[in-house]
């Protein structure tokens, strides 16, 4: 029993998550092999190669990957993966955009987000929102999985010393191309991985007033998110949406900031360590899974709180 990982990085550095989707094969058991592929990412394979627990690093350097289209993804994923008992990718914009071609290729059912594994064949995930964990097992003979990252803590990227091999295919699929990007650039952490992680919602009002998050974030060294709400008004990009349709995190702190807690908001951030509520109504369902609660005017709290810090 063998599994493939599929390496989230950006053809320089190795993504976080991955560490999250090797400990979930490490849990499946078996031997751990990583698929690195991308163009001009040898310091990925290398980095890779150093994960504990990985046997081999699988390096598929070459223009077709370089911004893993997943018509080309797919294919190669699907024609490498059929030889493997699991494919794991992280549940991440990448993952979720080519591993259902994954499993439609090998004809097998795809197993989504899960956040436990009970044994080789039987994994937990999330449904309704959080409010429900299922027990899905799957008789698949290539078991195609993508891993919610918060679900699993990260194993060592240190320690290692797997073997790199090269892989020649290039599978370009001639149906898409890359046209460009529009990064949104910023100092402070990204947003899945950080430590602490300071969201704000409607009651911030408007996008001015989210200067206030972002010194307070500054001074803690903390990501910044928003609800749907406050992306939907406009108040911010939605690239900085946490939540069951944005961004699922579980950071160490999170602070929540004229939040009311819809449960569409609280299925992405409930696991986070400590959770810090700042809303003026007291009744607001973020109490409910709050640690920690604060009953005010935000716009008097957070500067007063950004003061003591």
């Amino acid at each position: 029993m063998t599994t493939l990982v599929i390496a989230e990085h950006n053809n320089a550095e190795l993504i976080a998550s991955t560490l999250n989707t090797v400990a979930a094969a490490k849990a499946i058991g078996g031997d751990i092999e990583v698929l690195v592929a991308g163009e001009g990412c040898q310091a990925v394979a290398d980095a890779a190669a150093k994960i504990e627990g990985v046997s081999k690093v699988l390096l598929a350097d070459n223009a077709a990957y370089a911004h893993q289209l997943p018509e080309n993804m797919g294919l190669l994923i699907a024609e490498l993966g059929k030889n493997y008992s699991h494919i794991l990718a992280s549940a991440s914009t990448n993952g979720k955009n080519y591993m259902p071609r994954v499993a439609a290729l090998l004809d097998v059912d795809q197993i989504s987000e899960i956040s436990g594994v009970d044994s080789a064949d039987t994994f937990t995930r999330p449904i309704y929102a959080g409010n429900a964990i299922a027990t899905v097992q799957s008789s698949a003979s290539v078991k195609v999985i993508t891993v919610r990252s918060t679900g699993f803590d990260p194993v060592s990227g240190e320690g290692g010393s797997a073997s790199v091999e090269n892989v020649s295919s290039a599978q370009d699929a001639g149906v898409s191309s890359f046209v460009g990007e529009e990064l949104a650039k910023s100092d402070r952490p990204e947003l899945a991985g950080a430590d602490i992680v300071i969201s704000g919602g409607r009651g911030m009002q408007n996008g001015e007033n989210f200067e206030m998050l972002y010194k307070l974030a500054d001074k803690l060294g903390a990501a910044v998110g928003a609800s749907r709400a406050a992306v939907d008004a406009g108040f911010v990009p939605n690239d900085m949406q946490v939540g069951q349709t944005g961004k699922i995190v579980a950071p160490n702190l999170y602070v929540a900031v004229g939040i009311s807690g819809a449960i569409q908001h609280l299925a992405g951030m409930k696991d986070s360590k400590v959770i810090v509520a700042i809303n003026k109504d007291e009744e607001a369902p973020i109490f409910q899974v709050a640690d920690y609660g604060l009953v005010g005017d935000l716009f008097e709290l957070v500067p007063e709180l950004e003061s003591k810090v």
